[in-house]
């Protein structure tokens, strides 16, 4: 008797659910703010861009500490905003535009756009940062023309950052031809 009182209490509460305006709530309202708090980019979590390389197998360190938010989609696309164009030092120095583009997946930053690092005076586009074997203790970057191995402790804290709005222009010696050239 007592297993058939507490199924009718459970009937009437649900009847009375869907009987007043909760029902409107759970079943129009409920479900489009559950998704629409999906949809939200990952900038808006308390994750840190910091946090997110650390949880990818990725040194914190890569990104400066100058990044406003960031965006990463479902397909590993990250767009890192930075408060502007900046330049800071790993082993050399290293150019960060305001934009930072990359595919990220574990242990990797393929196909980096807005970001270059100097190089004996030429500035050389970063295109993929990767750490095969963390217990190694070394970070690859591909630099297009060659691939450079550093030390991952280089890495552990996110650098400072100058800001520079046209750092690249005034270390980029241009070459005057004609007669201006020999002026």
């Amino acid at each position: 008797m007592l297993s058939l009182s507490l199924s009718q209490h459970f009937q009437q509460a649900i009847m009375s659910l869907f009987n007043t305006s909760h029902y409107f709530f759970f079943i129009r309202v409920f479900p489009w703010t559950f998704l629409i708090f999906l949809s939200l980019p990952l900038s808006l979590s308390s994750s840190s861009i910091h946090d997110l390389l650390i949880s990818q197998g990725l040194p914190a360190g890569l990104l400066p500490k100058e990044v406003k938010s960031y965006t990463l989609s479902d397909n590993g696309q990250l767009q890192v905003f930075l408060d502007g164009p900046c330049l800071t030092k790993f082993e050399n120095r290293v150019f960060f535009e305001s934009v930072v583009r990359a595919n990220l997946s574990y242990g990797s930053l393929i196909g980096v756009e807005g970001l270059t690092q100097e190089e004996l005076f030429l500035w050389l586009p970063v295109k993929d940062i990767i750490v095969d074997d963390p217990r190694s203790g070394l970070i690859l970057f591909d630099i297009g023309v060659a691939h450079k191995q550093l030390s991952l402790s280089l890495f552990e804290d996110p650098p400072d950052c100058k800001p520079s709005s046209g750092a690249l222009k005034n270390h980029v010696r241009k070459e005057k031809a004609g007669f201006e050239g020999l002026r």
